[in-house]
């Protein structure tokens, strides 16, 4: 009889696999996740970092945006990020004073 997976193990499965789409996304630019959803590949690797750390894991931030990103962080960005527009920064500005978030 196969084992019936655990909760970990199927929201593990989830967040490799939302991981996998936003690597293959890179149409899809941070700023545009930040405002829609007010995370982006970003705050995966500083999410990851932070947990690594938590579980008493040494995992770099560089490392962690490796994880999410699939390549070096500097790298992707010189090949997929696209300057933000300044409509949008003021958007996300505004966001993020409307939080009181000052990351």
């Amino acid at each position: 009889m196969p084992e019936t997976p655990s909760t970990t193990e199927i929201e593990a499965a989830v967040f490799r696999r939302l991981v996998k789409h936003l690597q293959n996304r890179t149409d899809v630019q941070n700023i545009d996740l930040m405002l829609l959803a007010d995370f982006c590949r970003n705050c995966l690797g500083k999410w990851y970092h932070q947990a690594a750390l938590e579980a008493g894991m040494d995992v770099s931030l560089a490392d962690a945006q490796q994880r999410i990103y699939g390549m070096p962080y500097a790298e992707w960005k010189s090949r997929y990020q696209l300057p933000a527009d300044p409509e949008k920064i003021a958007r996300f500005e505004a966001q993020r004073q409307a939080r009181g978030d000052g990351e």
